[in-house]
């Protein structure tokens, strides 16, 4: 019987622990995930809590629910993975063989990382929404704010799920709105990178849509400090952003015990990772998905439901002793709630930057970089196929783990005459 160990019960680990439980019979593979705790939260629904759109309620259960029959959940803290003795040691003393491990833990928050993050204002007038404290804390802040500056900010990249912050601030201009004292709150949207997103079409397409919304954007900021008493954020260049509110997404690494397992991990604590088979660099029995890959594409929940399709067939083959298929193309898409009831979709992978034209083909229905009602439904109704469809590990008919050109309009780039590189 084979062995397969899980780390983590999340989005990743969740999913290729049913994905195999329904490839393998109980007497062929002995499946086991590994976590710290039995909750199990669904991160999109963080960014809905606090503007009293959700309940933590809503998007935490109990992750043994999620789980198939004849998958064993071991819940406990993760000391390190001895890769040579093929073996996870687990902080409460017991230790786990395996014949193939797969890494889905995710990412640790590091707030204290950044000078002055976690210091006095910390869960006062700066707070964080990626976790359910600081999400939960946010909706009552907010519901008492009534005017001022509120600046949302992530100190560097990668993050998981790059389009949340911006999302953020379209939510607030909203909610602002919705109680009438828009004219009294000034937002601002302060980031590292030179533009509103990483990728040219979507970053013009979004930095517009915050022109639109009055919301002020700052580019090329690294935080070098927060500081919560003088309520202002420091550049490691000197410059400032004065803030009465901060929401900011924290600096982002692996899991702890993954620096502490030798030949594991890189500096962040991320697996390094073969792009295309999702194999771990480090050992063939390994291999990892998810936000805890250090990949080159977006964290996202989309690309580890894509992810999933294709190393369900790579560990298949890996354990049957046939050569690995290297089929996932960096496919990604992600819902960007804009406020107001409306949405805009974005679609790509490693070679294709979000394009406009209609998902998931020709013939739509979605339409993709532009604000629509629809594409708010489907943002809506991604939660009841997370926990009905992604999660059980069921393919979503119509939509391929591999990016569709069709439907998309082909962009060219082209020079201004000011000499810097647009795009159409």
């Amino acid at each position: 019987m084979k062995r397969i160990v899980i780390l983590g019960g999340g989005t990743g680990g969740t999913m290729m622990a049913n994905r195999l439980r329904r490839l393998y019979d109980e007497d062929e593979a002995a499946i086991t995930v590994v976590d710290k705790d039995d909750r199990h939260v669904y991160q999109p629904g963080l960014l809905f809590v606090p503007f009293g759109l959700a309940s933590v309620d809503e998007i935490v259960r109990p992750r043994r629910q999620q789980l198939r029959s004849g998958i064993d959940l071991h819940v406990s803290e993760i000391d390190h993975v001895a890769l040579t003795e093929d073996r996870v040691h687990l902080v409460d003393g017991s230790t786990l063989p395996y014949d193939v491990l797969i890494v889905a833990t995710g990412v640790t928050l590091r707030p204290e990382e950044t000078e002055g993050l976690t210091g006095p204002g910390w869960r006062e007038r700066m707070f964080t929404f990626y976790d359910v404290p600081g999400a939960e804390q946010l909706a009552r802040v907010l519901d008492a704010f009534d005017g001022g500056r509120l600046v949302v900010n992530l100190i560097d990249m990668p993050i998981k799920c790059p389009v949340a912050p911006l999302e953020f601030a379209f939510l607030a201009d909203w909610y602002f709105a919705e109680r009438g004292i828009r004219d009294r709150v000034e937002l601002t949207y302060v980031t590292p990178l030179d533009g509103a997103f990483t990728k040219p079409i979507a970053s013009e397409r979004l930095a517009g849509l915050l022109a639109e919304k009055g919301v002020e954007l700052v580019t090329e900021f690294a935080v070098g400090e927060a500081d919560g008493e003088g309520g202002r954020l420091v550049s490691w260049d000197e410059r400032e952003v004065p803030f009465d509110l901060l929401v900011t997404v924290p600096l982002h690494e692996g899991a702890p015990y993954v620096g502490r397992s030798e030949g594991l991990g890189d500096e962040l604590a991320f697996v390094p990772t073969e792009p295309h088979t999702l194999q771990s660099l480090a050992r063939p029995n390994v291999f990892a998905l998810g936000d805890a890959t250090n990949v080159p594409i977006s964290k996202a929940g989309s690309v580890t439901h894509f992810e999933g399709e294709a190393l369900t067939e790579n560990v298949r083959r890996f354990l049957a002793g046939d050569e690995l298929e290297g089929s996932y193309d960096g496919h990604a898409n992600c819902f960007i709630e804009t406020g107001f009831g409306k949405a805009l979709l974005i679609d790509f992978n490693y070679e294709t930057e979000p394009l406009p034209g209609r998902f998931p083909n020709a013939v739509g229905p979605l339409p993709l970089l532009k604000e629509s009602r629809l594409n708010h439904l489907g943002k809506l109704m991604f939660q009841w196929l997370y926990w009905h469809a992604l999660l059980p590990g069921r393919d979503i008919p119509g939509i391929s783990p591999s990016m569709e050109m069709s439907g998309k309009e082909r962009q060219l780039e082209h020079v201004s005459e000011g000499g810097k590189r647009r795009w159409p």
